[in-house]
């Protein structure tokens, strides 16, 4: 089995690789948060991962198999997720301190803080009365942000 011990942007690819077949993998936030396992790309290519510790893949990052000779895409999935657009520095805190507090992972956008819709999450939002809405998107928790490297 092909196994894949890094991950490169594409304008970082090897001149080598660059005249590949491309293929895609499409991903949710929790299956780009595993370093580690068996993949099969949207074709069908199967291949391991084997990354570094705390890597997390992101929509971009390419996947480069020799023997196959394919270089794999990263897509991230779009997901059912609430947003929720702060109006003032306190509301930023205090949404984030509530959602935080209940170990829920979170994106932190330029306007939004997005959650998932995971089980807990509207009723939170209820309870504490944080407005929001539902939209699907691709969701990259902040802490994955923080530990992404190449």
């Amino acid at each position: 089995m092909i196994l894949i011990e890094r991950t490169y942007r594409e304008t970082e690819l090897p001149e080598s690789a660059r005249a590949y077949a491309r293929d895609t993998i499409t991903l949710g936030w929790e299956e780009r948060l595993h370093a580690h396992g068996r993949r099969t790309s949207d074709a069908g290519v199967e291949f391991g991962v084997s990354l570094p510790r705390g890597t997390a893949l992101h929509g971009g990052d390419c996947l480069v198999l020799e023997e196959a000779r394919v270089i794999v895409g990263v897509v991230e999935r779009t997901e059912a997720v609430f947003v929720i657009e702060p109006r003032s520095a306190q509301q930023w805190a205090l949404y984030a301190y509530h959602i935080g507090n209940r170990h829920q992972p979170v994106m932190i956008t330029d306007k939004t803080i997005v959650c998932p819709e995971a089980p807990g999450v509207e009723q939170l939002l209820h309870q504490q009365r944080i407005p929001y809405t539902r939209s699907m998107l691709a969701f990259t928790p902040a802490t994955a942000v923080a530990a992404h490297h190449h």
